[in-house]
């Protein structure tokens, strides 16, 4: 597969395949539960879920936890992680990239991401914007690193691979959407530790 990015090249190589094998355990997992449990709280009727880039499927296992009847997709650009989350056998999962135009044939009531667009190269942020509208029948979640102004951190000594901002408000801007509840994780927190996401639950 041709990618369009370098930050895709980078994620679809060794360093994606790093990544996965350092964010793993059950500790992960609980500590999701808590999370999703925490942001699904203000949403309603939600039967099915599509999260866009999924990598081994934690958060997914995290919400199979929560409520075992959720109807599960993801989309992971990294062969060998979405290979162990089409494993797990909880979830439909694509092999592809978030950055192309994802099929709207099928819709769900939540499309969420956990710290994954502040991987994305920001001039194409837009089309994923566009893929998680599109994909939505009601709901739109965004975990991620906030930042009031767009800013690139390097990461793990590499540039221009982490980029904060906030993506919420501009998904709200572009997509008329409601803000219904938002809130931030601690990654000191004493039980259920995160790495500093602020989350956003949005309605169209």
């Amino acid at each position: 597969m041709t990618f369009k990015t370098e930050q895709e090249n980078f994620w679809t190589g060794e360093f994606g395949n790093e990544y996965h094998d350092r964010n793993k355990g059950e500790q992960f997992i609980n500590s999701n539960v808590a999370l999703f449990k925490q942001i699904l709280k203000a949403s309603s009727n939600v039967k099915s879920i599509i999260e866009l880039g999924c990598n081994i499927g934690l958060n997914l296992q995290a919400l199979k936890r929560i409520d075992k009847n959720f109807q599960l997709s993801g989309y992971e650009i990294n062969k060998v992680a979405a290979k162990k989350a089409r494993d797990l056998n909880i979830a439909s999962i694509i092999d592809g990239t978030i950055l192309d135009s994802i099929p709207t044939n099928i819709q769900y009531d939540v499309t969420f991401t956990k710290c994954v667009l502040i991987h994305i190269n920001p001039e194409n942020l837009l089309k994923v914007y566009e893929n998680l509208y599109n994909l939505s029948k009601s709901y739109i979640v965004v975990c991620e690193y906030y930042n009031p102004n767009p800013v690139t951190v390097q990461y793990r000594g590499h540039e221009n691979r982490l980029f904060k901002r906030d993506f919420a408000g501009e998904l709200i801007d572009k997509f008329n959407l409601k803000l219904i509840d938002y809130g931030f994780t601690y990654k000191r927190d004493n039980r259920f530790p995160q790495d500093d996401v602020t989350w956003f639950l949005l309605k169209k």
